[in-house]
């Protein structure tokens, strides 16, 4: 006899209430921190701080919990302004590395884009005046982040080809001597190549984030397809056990969105969201901003992301912060054909939550 056919009638039913609401509050953990876009977030002791841009200036909140960021009555720290008439300031990321603060971010008007970086002795300290970053190649560049892997400084970003090549934007990486100085050569690792981050014009890649999984290996979580519509998801590139990150071909991407609103664009086994349009260009909120302290375990971890409520015109003037939370996907293969290398490889992924 079934647990269900032992129950009376009147408690069959409220568990039945039970668990509809229980559904239901799993299904929504998502919560509207505030209006904006491109949030970044690290955590440093008890205290969360965020970075922000204006679009001349940057700021910085700091409150004890993610929500608490959005709070009407937080102050707002401008950190830097742009008196020199860079242009357009975009997409702030913040880190820190060896104690100090940094924040890296772009500025420029159309085809001038390039990243700069600012430094503190704390999150809401006296930052510096900004000096531009000097990153191979010179050429339009945005969504730079920089992490320290395996005892090595790197700095990932979305760019340009070339100058007259703007029809498509893609990720680079280089090395790092220091937050503030790259050294070597850039390399590409990602092109809007699969038909799930296509259909858009420029083809688009942009926002990477990287973090650490449990078995050691290294993810560039970032978004895919413009980000003036709907299609924006994130996706997942992930360095092989042992990889180069420096050879395109030791990652290994995401077959389809991870995250995102049309079902058409999700990997097999990946649902599309209920309750946002368009989730895209998130933060992992990690400790110091450090993929060497990436959170693991077996539970939800806490994560931001910018989107638009499902029935709401989709623009850039309604983008709002939203926490969620993910889980460390086990045993998820990625796989490809007609390039050098394996042909699939198994690890870790992510299942991300509204």
């Amino acid at each position: 006899m079934s647990f269900q056919r032992q129950l009376p009638v009147a408690a069959r039913f409220l568990w039945a209430i039970f668990f509809v609401s229980f559904c239901l509050l799993d299904s929504t953990l998502a919560t509207k921190i505030r209006g904006g876009s491109d949030p970044t977030v690290i955590k440093v002791g008890a205290t969360y701080y965020s970075a922000e841009s204006d679009g001349a200036a940057i700021y910085v909140r700091a409150a004890s919990s993610l929500e608490g960021l959005g709070s009407a009555n937080i102050q707002r720290q401008k950190v830097w302004s742009d008196t020199a008439g860079l242009g357009d300031v975009w997409a702030p990321e913040m880190t820190t590395d060896l104690g100090r603060t940094f924040i890296h971010f772009s500025a420029g008007r159309d085809a001038a884009h390039r990243m700069y970086v600012i430094d503190a002795a704390s999150p809401q300290g006296t930052y510096s005046t900004g000096s531009k970053l000097a990153l191979p190649n010179d050429q339009w560049a945005i969504d730079g982040t920089f992490f320290v892997f395996e005892g090595k400084g790197w700095f990932v970003w979305s760019g340009w080809e070339s100058a007259t090549k703007n029809t498509e934007q893609s990720l680079y990486i280089c090395r790092m001597d220091s937050p503030s100085k790259p050294i070597g050569a850039r390399y590409i690792i990602s092109q809007a190549r699969e038909t799930w981050e296509q259909g858009d014009s420029p083809l688009v890649n942009e926002g990477p984030e990287a973090i650490v999984d449990p078995n050691g290996q290294l993810h560039i979580v970032y978004s895919a397809n413009g980000s003036w519509g709907s299609r924006y998801c994130l996706a997942d590139l992930r360095l092989r056990k042992g990889g180069d990150p420096t050879n395109v071909w030791d990652w290994y991407k995401s077959n389809g969105c991870l995250f995102g609103s049309h079902q058409d664009r999700m990997m097999k086994g990946w649902d599309a969201t209920l309750y946002v349009d368009g989730p895209g260009h998130h933060t992992f909120a990690l400790a110091g901003g450090d993929v060497n302290q990436s959170p693991a375990g077996t539970n939800r971890i806490p994560f931001v992301f910018h989107a638009v409520d499902k029935g709401t015109p989709y623009s850039w003037a309604n983008r709002a912060w939203y926490t969620g939370t993910f889980v460390w996907w086990s045993k998820t293969t990625y796989s490809r054909q007609n390039v050098p290398g394996d042909t699939s490889n198994t690890g870790y992924s992510f299942k991300f939550f509204e």
